[in-house]
């Protein structure tokens, strides 16, 4: 059972909910060691003194700010709550907005939000359900292991509150000097701007994650199995050439004729749905435009998907 890695409250208004805040994504990509080539032993890394060269504990490591001409200001962390005190303890909800109002330039980190104390699961709800009907986020700042985070705090649909940390417009750089020439943008002629909008709007599905998965981390799991039993390691497929100019209607054109001739893959009575996966299940429910299929389990979806392959026969 995971454990609450923040505690505080959330405040909206003169109401304040008593929360704890869970991690609520993790990072599944395959963890790599550092080896010296040719050799077993392994590279590490030590926090020294970079006069003395002895290593420096971690409870005797401060903050430094540099303020010009190599000087620092030592910063101890006590000094940093003090000059706020109480703001590590509160959400602070200054205001609420249409989620998709957000550029999502801004978002960074999911976690949930739940109440601290089952006595505080009332004013929880209240304000759960108020912005699930509003359909509205409240932003708000907090502060989390010494840095103060912009949030944008949401109904989930699992009855949770969801907080995402967003940056700060100062964190966004500006294109027009980070690049070093911004794109021309040339007019599209009609025929091509016409064949470009048909061929969005025919690769347009429902959102349904369950249909991405990191390919890339379940190749790097092969490449370690295969290099483990001796096997031989399968190069992966050249990226696509740039699409020529004078080539671009064409492809164009190409792309919508092939999405024309692809016809769903619906299950005939014959197939064995014993044997798909929760995620394969899903995308013949989507093809089949069966309602409600996202809140199924996978028994659901098995069930919902052989009845409606019965009547269609």
């Amino acid at each position: 059972m995971a454990r609450p890695i923040w505690h505080g409250a959330i405040n909206f208004g003169l109401v304040t909910v008593p929360v704890d805040l869970y991690g609520a994504t993790e990072d599944h990509t395959i963890s790599f060691r550092q080896f010296e080539r040719g050799t077993s032993d392994r590279i590490r890394y030590k926090r020294v003194n970079e006069r003395t060269g002895a290593e420096v504990a971690f409870a005797d490591i401060v903050k430094g700010a540099e303020v010009g001409g190599g000087e620092y200001v030592i910063i101890e962390p006590e000094e940093l709550d003090e000059i706020a005190p109480g703001r590590s303890r509160t959400i602070d909800i200054s205001s609420f907005v249409a989620l998709e109002e957000i550029d999502p330039i801004h978002f960074q980190k999911t976690y949930w939000l739940a109440p601290s104390k089952e006595e505080y699961g009332k004013a929880y709800g209240l304000l759960l359900q108020a912005m699930r009907k509003t359909n509205r986020a409240g932003v708000a700042t907090f502060v989390m292991r010494g840095k103060e985070y912009l949030t944008a705090i949401r109904a989930g649909d699992d009855d949770l509150l969801l907080l995402t940390t967003m940056l700060f417009v100062e964190d966004l750089r500006d294109p027009a000097k980070e690049l070093k020439s911004l794109p021309e943008i040339t007019p599209a002629r009609g025929k091509e701007l016409d064949m470009a909008i048909t061929l969005v709007d025919s690769m347009t599905e429902q959102w349904n994650p369950a249909d991405y998965h990191d390919t890339y981390t379940q190749r790097v799991e092969k490449l370690i199995d295969d290099k483990k039993a001796g096997r031989e390691v399968v190069v992966g497929e050249e990226p696509s050439s740039p699409t020529k100019v004078v080539d671009l209607f064409e492809a164009l054109s190409k792309s919508v004729e092939s999405r024309k001739t692809r016809r769903p893959t619906s299950p005939t009575p014959s197939d064995d749905l014993d044997t798909l996966s929760k995620a394969d299940l899903d995308k013949l429910a989507r093809e089949l435009d069966i309602k409600g299929r996202s809140k199924m389990t996978r028994d659901e979806l098995q069930k919902a998907v052989a009845a409606t392959t019965r009547r269609a026969s």
